[in-house]
C-alpha cells in the first residue's frame, strides 16, 4: 500500500522530489503546496500530473486529500513554521536539510518530535551513497581512527545569493562533509578551530575558503580544508578523503570506491574485512533524494515515531537523519562559523546550551517550552534522542 505524501515547496529542489515520489512505488503524490500557486500548478504539468491537487498550507491540504506525511522542501527559513505546524498536526515530516536556519528552532523541532510523538527525519542525501557505505565498512575493519581529513576544492559560479554570503562555504555547502565525518567516525564533535579567509581573486562576498580542525570524542581529529574559488584540479562534489587508523589507511576520491591498504593486517583480517564491506556495502536504501525518502518510508511502515518515545524492543531502528541524530552536523557548522568569526577554540556543547537558551527565549508553543526545559543537557537529549 502507498503513502499519500503532500510536498511543500514548488521551485527548483521541489520539482527533483516531485519526480522521485513519482517514481517511489510505495508514494503517492496527494498535493503539492507552494505559497505560489502558479508555480506549484506548473511543476505538476511538467510532471504530467495536472490531476494533483494544490494549496498554500500543507495541513489543510492534507486534510483536505487524506494525505499521511508532509515532505518539506521549503527554503531554510521556513522549515520551522512548515515542520511544526504538520508535526502538530499529526502528520510525520521528511525535510531537506538543513534541519532549520538557525540551531536554536533546531533544538525546538526536536521537542516539538518528542511532544508529539511524530516521526522528524532530515534528509542528508549525500549519506545515501554506496561508495561511501563501503567506505564506513573498510574504516571499521582499520580499527581505531586517527585522523580524518577531506579537501574540497571547487569553483563554482552560482550568482544570486551564495555569492552575497557572509559564510557561503561554510553555511551552504560544509554541513555535507561534516555530517559525513559523523557517519564515517561513529563519533560527535567535541570542539572546533577554524578559520576563514576569501583570496583576493574571489568573486564571494564573504570567506569562500575555510580550514577546520575539529576534536571528536573518542579522540580522532577530523581536518577540514575547503574552497569555492578554487579553478583547476578540482574535488569532486563528494570531496576527496583520507583516514588513517589503527591498521592502515583509506582513501576515497569522492566519485569512485574506496582504495584500502592495511600493511598491518594479517591475511585472516583482510579477509574479515572484505567480508564486511560487501555486506555493509548492500545496505543502501537508495542513492540521494531516493534514499533518504525510501528510508522515510521504511520507518513509517515500521511504525517510527520520534526516538525517545518508542521502545527500544519494539524493532523499530531510527531512521538516518532523524532530528536529534542530525542536529550535530548542523551544531559543526555553528561551531565552525563562531571559531572564525572569534579567532579561537570553540567547545561545541557551548554552542548548544547557548542555542537552547535561544530557543527558550523564542519559544510560542508552551509544550515545546516544557519540554526544552525538561531536557538534562542539550547533548544528553540528542543522543537519547537518536539513539538507535
Amino acid at each position: 500500500m502507498s503513502i499519500p505524501l503532500i510536498l511543500v515547496g514548488a521551485g527548483g529542489m521541489g520539482r527533483a522530489w516531485l519526480q522521485t515520489i513519482e517514481a517511489e512505488p510505495r508514494a503517492e503524490l496527494a498535493g503539492v503546496v507552494d505559497l505560489d500557486l502558479d508555480a506549484a500548478r506548473a511543476a505538476l504539468a511538467e510532471a504530467g500530473r495536472t490531476d494533483v491537487p494544490v494549496g498554500s498550507d500543507a495541513v489543510a491540504l492534507a486534510q483536505e486529500t487524506g494525505a499521511q506525511a508532509v515532505v518539506n522542501v521549503t527554503v531554510p527559513r521556513a522549515h520551522h513554521p512548515v515542520t511544526t505546524s504538520a508535526l502538530f498536526a499529526g502528520l510525520p515530516v521528511l525535510s531537506e536539510k538543513p534541519v532549520a536556519d538557525t540551531l536554536p528552532r533546531a533544538l525546538s523541532l526536536a521537542a516539538a518530535a518528542e511532544v508529539t510523538g511524530q516521526l522528524f527525519m532530515v534528509s542528508q542525501s549525500r549519506r545515501y551513497n554506496p561508495q561511501l557505505f563501503s567506505l564506513r565498512a573498510q574504516a571499521e575493519g582499520l580499527g581505531a581512527a586517527g585522523a580524518l581529513v577531506t579537501e574540497f576544492f571547487k569553483a563554482p559560479r552560482f550568482g544570486g545569493f551564495r555569492e552575497r554570503m557572509l559564510h557561503p562555504l561554510l553555511l551552504d555547502m560544509a554541513i555535507h562533509p561534516f555530517d559525513t565525518a559523523r557517519f564515517l567516525l561513529g563519533a560527535e564533535p567535541v570542539s572546533v578551530y577554524c578559520e576563514e579567509f576569501n583570496p583576493p581573486w574571489s568573486w564571494y562576498d564573504g570567506d569562500a575558503a575555510a580550514t577546520a580542525i575539529f576534536e571528536m570524542d573518542g579522540g580522532a581529529r577530523f581536518v577540514y580544508t575547503g574552497s569555492w574559488c578554487s579553478p583547476g584540479q578540482e574535488t569532486s562534489w563528494n570531496g576527496s578523503w583520507r583516514l588513517s587508523a589503527e591498521r592502515g589507511t583509506v582513501t576515497w576520491d569522492g566519485d569512485h570506491e574506496p582504495v584500502v591498504e592495511a600493511p598491518d593486517a594479517g591475511v585472516a583480517e583482510k579477509g574479515v574485512l572484505e567480508a564486511t564491506v560487501l555486506d555493509e556495502g548492500g545496505t543502501v536504501p537508495g542513492e540521494g533524494i531516493a534514499g533518504a525518502l525510501a528510508e522515510f518510508l521504511d520507518a513509517l511502515a515500521a511504525g517510527a515515531g520520534a526516538a525517545p518515545g518508542r521502545s527500544e524492543g519494539a524493532g523499530v531502528v531510527t531512521p538516518m537523519g532523524e532530528v536529534h541524530e542530525n542536529i550535530m552536523s548542523l551544531a559543526m557548522v555553528e561551531a565552525a562559523v563562531e571559531s572564525a568569526s572569534r579567532g579561537g577554540r570553540v567547545r561545541v556543547d557551548e554552542i548548544l546550551e547557548n542555542a537552547w537558551r535561544q530557543a527558550l527565549a523564542g519559544e510560542s508553543r508552551d509544550e515545546v517550552r516544557e519540554r526544552l526545559v525538561a531536557w538534562p543537557s542539550v547533548r544528553g537529549a540528542l543522543t537519547a534522542g537518536a539513539r538507535v
